[in-house]
């Protein structure tokens, strides 16, 4: 008996997927086990494997196109099977059968199934539109009301948001000066639009939740990194791996962390969730955006051992390889622009964690000591605080021992 083949969920935040490559065709034969297909999520390219087995009797989701977690990824079954009732009836998005009759060059998919349904119009009305079609019009700012529909009766399908041109221009009407806003290009302006990515839409989503839920407040703290450049000398003359700046800072972060736990801790709605381990997002940029390796004990690794893990992660970031277990699990963040020359910046909290810390590059500027003007080196660091977790007094206490363990780095083994 045929079976549908669900979009799986690869990760917690992931709410559609993308087709990036089918390893196996209509007709062919699947086992429990084979690579199936692999699927891009807002993180990562995953391997997915048949859970089932069967011959591969229709592809819901079509290399490149993107559907909802649970809608049709595919059917298995027995060679000839029947499979309509399953496509008119199966996965989270059904096809009703009266609209696969009138309609058949609409084909049942997980990213193409569609339902009847209304919505209201501008005019009062009621606007015939899918589900689907309201989801993507709402995704890229559309206003439904101005879309045609090509679909039964005038209904709003998906191929009518795809192909929606907002108009070029407008009505000659009051002269308005231009401010910038965002909204149509005005006629004859030249742009491209680009298809935003799962990460690019999971990144805007969780950070606009974060910045606008979570009352940020902002710690700048220099730092005289002078006895660290000589440490990390030292270190590098007899070392078999170069130890890099970042690995500090990561190694002084979470043995901090262990003095100062409430910075190691969680929003959760009715409770604050003090976490026991201490385990460091390291963010690393990515061609779509930002991804955040995870850094678990840190505190309980050596600066060899961090600089081994944070190089494997970010080469596994980049080439969009992580694994769930390896992104997920941080209860506080790194942001390191140092090495694009940034010399301060302010970076927003990375949900569920209480913290982040943003950190500049270090420069030598003149410096004050024993009473005599001298070159020295100094970086900043900005830690961005959740005020409903984390007090002024406790920030700055953290950023205090932070910063007296890198003035002072034989303090990070102790």
């Amino acid at each position: 008996m045929a079976e549908v083949v669900n979009m799986p969920r690869l990760s917690d935040t992931m709410e559609e997927g993308t087709v990036a490559k089918w390893h196996k065709q209509i007709g062919d034969k699947v086992e429990e086990g084979d690579l199936l297909a692999e699927i891009e999520t807002d993180k990562a390219t995953m391997e997915f494997e048949a859970f089932q087995e069967g011959v591969l009797l229709h592809i819901g989701v079509e290399e490149g196109n993107t559907a909802p977690v649970d809608s049709i990824l595919a059917i298995l079954g027995e060679e000839g099977e029947d499979i309509s009732a399953l496509l008119n009836g199966g996965g989270s998005a059904p096809a009703p059968k009266e609209e696969k009759e009138s309609a058949p060059e609409e084909v049942p998919s997980a990213s193409a199934a569609e339902e009847k349904s209304e919505a209201p119009a501008a005019n009062g009305d009621r606007l015939k539109a899918s589900p689907l079609a309201k989801k993507l019009a709402e995704d890229k700012g559309i206003d439904i009301n101005q879309v045609k529909g090509s679909g039964e009766g005038g209904r709003i399908v998906k191929r009518d948001i795809d192909n929606f041109k907002a108009p070029s221009s407008v009505p000659a009407a009051a002269p308005q000066v231009n401010m910038g806003s965002a909204g149509a290009a005005p006629a004859g302006m030249a742009y491209d639009e680009l298809p935003v990515s799962q990460m690019r839409k999971t990144i805007a989503r969780r950070l606009s939740e974060s910045k606008f839920s979570a009352p940020h407040f902002y710690l700048t703290l220099d730092i005289d990194m002078d006895q660290a450049i000589e440490a990390r000398k030292s270190i590098n003359a007899v070392a078999e791996t170069k130890i890099s700046f970042n690995d500090f800072v990561i190694k002084a972060a979470a043995v901090a962390l262990k003095q100062h736990p409430v910075i190691n801790s969680s929003w959760d709605g009715d409770v604050i969730r003090r976490n026991h381990d201490i385990n460091i997002g390291m963010a690393v940029a990515v061609d779509e955006g930002l991804l955040v390796p995870v850094i678990r004990h840190a505190d309980q690794k050596g600066l060899a051992t961090i600089n081994k893990e944070a190089k494997e992660f970010a080469g596994k970031a980049r080439d969009k390889k992580l694994q769930p277990q390896e992104w997920e699990g941080n209860t506080f963040t790194i942001s390191n622009l140092g090495m694009f020359g940034i010399e301060e910046f302010t970076a927003i909290i990375n949900s569920p964690d209480a913290c982040i810390l943003a950190v500049g590059g270090i420069k030598q500027v003149p410096v004050v000591k024993n009473g005599e003007v001298v070159p020295g080196n100094v970086m900043k660091v900005t830690l961005s605080c959740d005020h409903r977790v984390v007090d002024g007094a406790s920030g700055a206490a953290f950023l205090q021992t932070f910063k007296g363990i890198l003035e002072s780095p034989l303090n990070m083994l102790l």
